[in-house]
């Protein structure tokens, strides 16, 4: 199997499942009789665009709809595809309940079927998986047993408004349509103006105001899908009796990507204006050059490299004709592409013994060219397998034991070099077992909880950090027990000379200003993100989308790139932990915010079966959802996706705009969802879920996902807008 055929089957129950087909009469309407041995077929393969095949027609009654997405229709990659019947657009008939999934991996080889009642009339089916947008077409269905209709819609535009003695129109003129349909009756009307104006839907008269000679073209469909032939009215429109003697007035903007000398870079656009105090502005014209004049209904783009000259006009509906007025720009073609990445390189240096170890410390120093001109944007470095940070100084590696450092480095045009590493070892007069600290912390600087001391976070006798002997993350029943503690261990740094009085001070008082071990605060908890520059520096974007800080504490997701990422806190893993949050659904109009939490996910760059970041996470970690509306995606919030599916009602809905307390707690494979004070979901990961992982695709054993991992916060896009703050986690390991 493919890694691609792996991928496709691996997300097969996390995308959807087999709703079967189901069919409601329209009210109002005896159900039509069965129509014999009626069966529809659709088949669908690698193409992501439209279905292999699909009926056009059908008849009103029962029906055996059969959809085929297997090897035998031309699938190769196990990619699976969807046929769903849209039901919430009035255009089209709603009576179907229908949304099967199909794959070649699934349980019936990708060959499904379901038993419907069909209605006269048009159903709009399409692929819901995301990135099959135009894999849809239309069924017509005409009534059953009565002959096909074959004959077209009749139909007729009649021309109204206030006419001169010439037989011109003043000031406006209204075309009503009209279109009847003795058969299968009128399916739609659609009109036209102008001999190449684009069709648009015909809903009331068309009113015509632009003095001139005009033509509407109209044509009417019925539901047997018969089409009438284009015709055509004709008429003339004047401008009413007026004293305007003003012409309009005009101004011309040029927009585009200019380089130092001003010139523009592969596109200039042009955006022509005008404006009329009196009877008000009739054309725009405009002309390339010497050129004919066009009539301008939308911003100018030129293209081709060189001196160009745009020439504009405009003439009002008393027929006064403002002055030829033009702009002179110059487009040059852009320089190549810069395809090439940077090349890198690393140096490891300090003292070394006989046996090439070095002594004490090794400080690594990595370097970064790029010839394809665009220049150096960032240098990164990952140090023994952790998460890569950026590289701004040598990395100064002063623990015994084997490490390496990986490096890599990208420019300003998107080219990121393949990683590359250093390994050595470091030694203390001999070889030496790993320090015995109760955590990892590598910050530069002692925090206690979320108080920054300003001490630096030094190396201490027993080789582990100020950091790490504190313990902030662990559960404290009481602050007294965390102060003791924390002087406990200050007591022992000052004894050894690590710190002197003032930071012995400044970290104890840290202590008690971080509230840990106080009741009703976050005891235990460390802030990992609190809409600050400080500490979203410390998270990472990737895949599409963005968040966008909001300067009260919050973020937002989607206001600035389209697209489906993620933003992950890269500092370390987690393994039992309990993480809290705000989130706040801020989707435009009256959609709704889809957007989750994700878990337990390994570290998403040059990871061995996934190159886009954003999907490491979905494949190999968990989502929590978050989602309130009551149609589209079925997992509703709480759900663990793919694999635990919480309902509307379980879920509990807050109107939007408001914010919802959020806590995730992981224990082993235990999962527990709490929204707002209230358990809406726990669920074991144990294998045997909804979601099982074929071919042994999956990270974990039986079904489960990894016990330690990063966390991150989706982001949809810019219709599915959610808002988070005051990030906050504990961390539950023993």
């Amino acid at each position: 199997m493919t890694r691609r055929r792996r991928v496709w089957a691996a997300l097969l129950a996390g995308l959807l499942l087999v709703l079967g087909g189901q069919a409601v009469p329209a009210a109002g309407r005896p159900e039509p009789a069965p129509a014999a041995d009626q069966v529809l077929t659709w088949t669908a393969g690698d193409g992501i665009t439209e279905y292999t095949s699909a009926p056009g027609t059908a008849v009103a009654g029962a029906a055996t709809i059969v959809f085929e997405n297997s090897e035998a229709t031309g699938n190769t990659t196990g990619m699976p595809h969807t046929l769903t019947f849209a039901t919430a657009d009035p255009a089209y008939n709603s009576d179907v309940q229908l949304n099967i999934l199909a794959s070649p991996f699934d349980a019936e080889g990708g060959r499904h079927t379901a038993e419907v009642t069909l209605s006269p009339g048009r159903y709009l089916y399409h692929c819901t998986i995301p990135g099959h947008g135009e894999m849809r077409g239309v069924l017509v269905v005409t009534e059953g047993g009565g002959g096909e209709d074959s004959t077209a819609p009749a139909t007729s535009a009649d021309v109204a408004g206030t006419q001169n003695s010439e037989g011109q129109y003043v000031g406006s003129a209204s075309v009503s349509v009209t279109a009847t349909d003795e058969g299968s009756g009128v399916d739609r009307v659609e009109y036209a103006v102008g001999a190449d104006g684009a069709w648009q839907p015909y809903t009331a008269p068309v009113v015509v105001d632009r003095a001139g000679d005009h033509t509407v073209r109209y044509r009417a469909f019925d539901k047997a899908g018969n089409a009438a032939a284009a015709k055509s009215v004709a008429f003339t429109v004047v401008p009413p009796p007026t004293e305007d003697a003003t012409a309009p007035q005009t101004s011309a903007t040029v927009d585009g990507v200019r380089d130092a000398d001003g010139t523009y870079v592969d596109m200039a656009t042009v955006t022509v204006t005008a404006s009329d105090t009196g009877s008000g502005v009739n054309t725009i014209e405009y002309a390339l050059g010497d050129g004919a004049w066009q009539t301008y209904t939308a911003p100018v783009m030129v293209h081709q490299a060189g001196d160009h000259t745009v020439r504009y006009r405009a003439t009002d509906k008393a027929g006064n004709a403002a002055a030829e007025k033009s702009v002179r720009f110059t487009v040059v073609a852009a320089p190549p592409e810069d395809t090439t990445a940077p090349v890198t390189g690393a140096s490891v240096e300090g003292d070394r013994n006989a046996a090439g170890a070095y002594v004490g410390s090794a400080r690594v120093t990595v370097s970064a060219t790029d010839h394809g001109g665009s220049g150096v944007a960032r240098v990164e470095y990952s140090l023994d397998g952790g998460p890569y940070l950026a590289y701004s100084a040598p990395v100064l590696v002063d623990r015994a034991g084997t490490h390496s450092v990986a490096y890599r480095a990208s420019d300003r045009a998107g080219n990121t070099s393949p990683s590359a590493g250093v390994s050595f070892t470091v030694v203390a007069g001999g070889g030496v077992p790993a320090p015995p600290c109760p955590e990892y912390d590598e910050r530069r600087t002692v925090i206690v909880g979320t108080v920054d001391t300003g001490v630096p976070n030094r190396v201490t006798g027993n080789r582990c950090r100020i950091n790490e002997r504190i313990e902030d993350e662990r559960e404290w029943t009481s602050q007294q027990l965390f102060l003791k503690h924390v002087r406990a261990v200050t007591d022992a740094l000052l004894a050894e000379g690590v710190v002197d009085r003032r930071e012995y001070r400044a970290v104890n008082q840290a202590a008690r200003r971080s509230g840990i071990g106080t009741p009703g605060r976050t005891e235990g908890y460390r802030t990992i993100m609190d809409g600050s520059a400080a500490s979203l520096a410390k998270w990472e974007q990737v895949g599409g989308g963005s968040f966008t800080a909001n300067g009260d504490g919050s973020i937002t997701s989607g206001t600035t790139r389209d697209g489906l990422g993620m933003l992950w806190f890269p500092e370390r893993k987690y393994d039992d932990f309990s993480l809290k949050l705000q989130w706040r659904d801020d989707a435009p109009g009256t959609g709704n915010a889809n957007s989750g939490v994700l878990v337990r996910f390994p570290q998403v760059h040059d990871h061995p079966e996934e190159s886009r970041p954003e999907w490491v996470a979905i494949k190999y970690g968990h989502e929590i959802q978050e989602f309130d509306s009551p149609s589209g995606d079925m997992y509703k919030t709480g759900s663990v996706y793919g694999f635990d599916r919480v309902g509307l009602a379980g879920a509990g809905v807050t109107p939007k705009g408001t914010w919802n307390d959020y806590e995730i707690r992981v224990v082993g494979q235990h999962y527990s969802v709490h929204r707002n004070g209230v358990l809406i979901n726990e669920f074991d990961n144990t294998g045997g879920q909804e979601f099982t992982p074929p071919r042994g695709d999956d990270p974990g054993t039986d079904g489960r996902r990894f016990a330690s991992g990063y966390v991150g916060l989706q982001v949809h896009g810019t219709t599915d807008v959610v808002s988070y703050r005051d990030v906050r986690i504990m961390d539950l390991a023993p």
